[in-house]
């Protein structure tokens, strides 16, 4: 049983006094806008690879998309309910609203300069060219448009809007065109044949609404016409087909054209408390997702007030909601460009290595004899990975795969937040019930923008006899964790996976994240009562060292705060490294505080945004914030907590699927793991070090909230992880250690 009795609920000490001008937290949104700011300054790092830069650039667009969707459209729903108070950090939805819209522009200004003025120049010095239609030779444009007329023409939908012809619905995130035209004053006799001239006389003006298409590449590549064998032209779709309107609007004159792309909210899905068929409510409310109401519409600037006029009307938004943006750049379709063969222009792809202690059995085809080798290296000593650095086919995707085919195997249970659309651990699950294992699958139904693929993946598995469940009603489960039951010589053994990520094939070459292959006693039973719990009528559960949220991880992890607190003030070291994906949860951050003021050295590694503000005098002057940005997405949870000791392999070490947000922590399913293996704990202190010491790569943030990118100092050695980044660095030690 593990000793630390949860620390009680009463709120940390009270801060001194502070002027009403400083709030103790920063603004969420604000924040991650921030962070995207960083994402964004990928795309300026000459220390990158060009391609890899203009990466960016699209990554930067699908973040602000889905913060739109999401963020924005929440507070506009808080404004429409007639919410307008402060929050913690003393701003209202209203005040929020509108530090957005001015931090947007002027980070959409920057991404606009830097493709502008740096990266397609430098692209063109490169032989990668994007050719504007404006810009094509005779032969190009004749090409271009027989590709047009055989590939696109028949796929276009021009739509007229008048008494006749209502407003079409504009789907979210795509790309249109809104048309100005005026009819020919002798349509009647042009219409009858007599074979007379259009004449124009500046009539009644039509409008119509033309969808470029979404499911076409959005990039072609030119014939290379004696160029360099390397070089690479490519035009826009977009731009082809609007300077080939004539077909569409046969006899019009067209006065103005604008292009316009539409953000709509993402919605919120109905509390399943009342829900009688959660499955049923989730396919409902997909259903109603695509008729949300709209937040933002990007249009091209120097469109007409008529056309402006007409567009807000029809789509029902203010002028707030409108943002100038050229259109004849499609910065989320840049990752297409990122994908011509030009290697010298990309990172050097990286291949994770096989972990050592696995390779054995992970190297050889699944069977009998390589699944018990498998489950032979776990029962030896517990085994900490570490993607994409190291396999996750050959550690977790194993893990799965040997435990379906063992016929010692007789129960796999998993939880699936969210997956890639050719899982190979559904496959795994349907295989393993249908060999006759036991095995069940909480799916959580839930999980944002992946709701309609689970419900999918849930019924499959149903169909196949797997047992699949939903969670636990009012709480998404977010854990990652899968438990094997193994018939062996002396009874039955329990194996264990726990994760920092999703078990997501592609995303793990993607995302950083650990996981802990076990077979310890403890850690197994704890996961054994919380599939009871996740799918049975437990009300609660006892776990000996696992935290779970929400029934003991906050208390457990104050507990935790609380005892360095006690060894700081006794004179002893007290330390606190935590890191994750966001810092938001006001409770934590009151804790950690008054840690600091305790004398508690606090360092947060927060890729994204942080909600507490370090280094100020009387509140967080202990506590320093950090963020990594760069070849990868850091998304490992890893928590460290000194203990009294100087080393950091002598204190407590944790993974863990939650962040420290107010939902993690209360509103979901979340666990963390003790770390206790020697060799594993070296691992976590090693990734945790090679943050700490990173100046490539690294961001500090300031008392004020905005972020300083740390610069290496004159004379570094270029192979030390200072120099190299934590990416390099660790992908380095990595071939090493294989």
């Amino acid at each position: 049983m593990d000793t630390l009795m949860p620390a009680s609920r009463k709120p940390a000490s009270p801060a001194p006094e502070r002027a009403a001008s400083e709030p103790r937290y920063f603004n969420r949104d604000l924040s991650w806008l921030e962070f995207n700011g960083r994402v964004l300054a990928q795309a300026r790092d000459e220390g990158l690879p060009l391609l890899d830069r203009v990466r960016f650039l699209s990554i930067f667009t699908s973040n602000l998309d889905e913060f739109f969707m999401k963020r924005v459209g929440l507070l506009k729903r808080t404004l429409h309910a007639g919410i307008d108070t402060p929050g913690p950090d003393g701003m209202t939805p209203r005040q929020q609203l509108v530090a957005i819209r001015a931090a947007v522009i002027e980070l959409c200004h920057s991404q606009i300069e830097i493709y502008t003025k740096e990266l397609r120049p430098a692209l063109e010095r490169e032989g990668v060219s994007v050719v504007r239609w404006a810009d094509m030779s005779g032969k190009d444009r004749k090409w271009a448009q027989e590709w047009y007329r055989a590939n696109v023409f028949p796929t276009l939908t021009p739509l007229a809007v008048d008494p006749t012809h209502r407003f079409p619905f504009i789907s979210n995130l795509s790309t249109n065109l809104a048309v100005l035209a005026e009819p020919p004053l002798n349509a009647r006799s042009i219409a009858a044949g007599s074979g007379a001239t259009p004449t124009y006389e500046g009539g009644e003006r039509l409008y119509a609404r033309l969808k470029f298409p979404a499911n076409i590449k959005r990039f072609i590549a030119l014939p290379n016409r004696e160029g360099p064998t390397k070089a690479v032209r490519l035009v826009q779709v977009n731009d082809i087909i609007r300077n080939n309107l004539e077909d569409l609007f046969p006899g019009m004159r067209l006065e103005e054209t604008v292009a316009f792309r539409v953000t709509r909210s993402s919605g919120i899905q109905k509390d399943d408390l009342d829900t009688a068929n959660l499955l049923q409510s989730i396919e409902a409310d997909l259903k109603q997702r695509r008729f949300a109401r709209v937040v933002r519409v990007e249009m091209e600037p120097g469109a007409s007030p008529a056309a402006e006029r007409w567009l807000s009307d029809k789509l029902n938004i203010d002028t707030r909601d409108v943002y100038d943006m050229p259109m004849d750049v499609d910065f989320l379709g840049l990752s297409e460009l990122c994908d011509v063969d030009r290697p010298d222009l990309k990172i050097k792809p990286h291949k994770p290595v096989v972990p050592q202690r696995l390779a054995a059995a992970s190297l050889q085809p699944v069977s009998d004899r390589s699944s018990a080798n498998f489950f032979a290296a776990i029962r030896k000593q517990d085994i900490l990975v570490h993607h994409p650095y190291e396999s996750f086919s050959a550690s977790v995707e194993r893990f799965i795969a040997s435990a379906a085919s063992d016929p010692d195997v007789l129960t796999i249970k998993q939880t699936l937040y969210r997956t890639s659309p050719d899982s190979p651990f559904i496959a795994h699950l349907i295989r393993a019930a249908e060999s006759g294992k036991q095995v069940a699958c909480l799916v959580e139904l839930r999980a944002r923008f992946d709701e309609d693929r689970n419900v999918r993946f849930a019924r499959t598995l149903e169909k196949a006899g797997v047992h699949v469940a939903y969670g636990v009603q009012g709480l998404k489960t977010h854990c990652k964790t899968s438990l094997v039951v193994r018939k062996e010589r002396h009874g039955l053994r329990c194996y264990a996976h726990f994760g920092t990520g999703n078990y997501h094939p592609k995303t793990a070459q993607l995302y950083t994240d650990v996981g802990l292959l076990t077979a310890d006693p403890v850690l197994t039973g704890d996961l054994v009562n919380l599939f009871n719990f996740l799918t049975g009528l437990a009300s609660t559960q006892q776990y000996d060292s696992l935290l779970v949220a929400p029934s003991s991880m906050r208390e457990r992890l104050y507990a935790l705060i609380d005892r360095e607190i006690e060894f700081a003030n006794k004179g002893q070291p007290g330390r606190i490294i935590a890191k994750m994906n966001a810092m938001e949860d006001r409770e934590t951050a009151d804790r950690l505080y008054a840690a600091s003021r305790a004398g508690v050295k606090i360092t947060l590694i927060v890729r994204g945004f942080c909600c507490l503000r370090p280094g100020i005098a009387g509140l967080s002057e202990n506590i320093r914030v950090i963020s990594v940005i760069g070849r990868f997405l850091e998304h490992a949870r890893i928590f460290h907590f000194g203990a009294g000791r100087e080393e950091l392999l002598d204190g407590d070490w944790y993974i863990a699927s939650a962040d420290w947000m107010y939902r993690n922590l209360s509103n979901r399913v979340e666990v963390a793991v003790p770390v206790r293996d020697a060799v594993a704990k070296a691992r976590l202190a090693e990734i945790i070090s090679t943050h700490l010491a990173d100046h490539r790569q690294a961001w500090e943030l300031l008392p004020d909230g905005e972020y300083r990118r740390r610069e290496i100092p004159a004379g570094t050695p270029e192979d030390s992880p200072v120099a190299l980044g934590t990416f390099e660095t660790l992908i380095r030690a990595a071939a090493a250690e294989a």
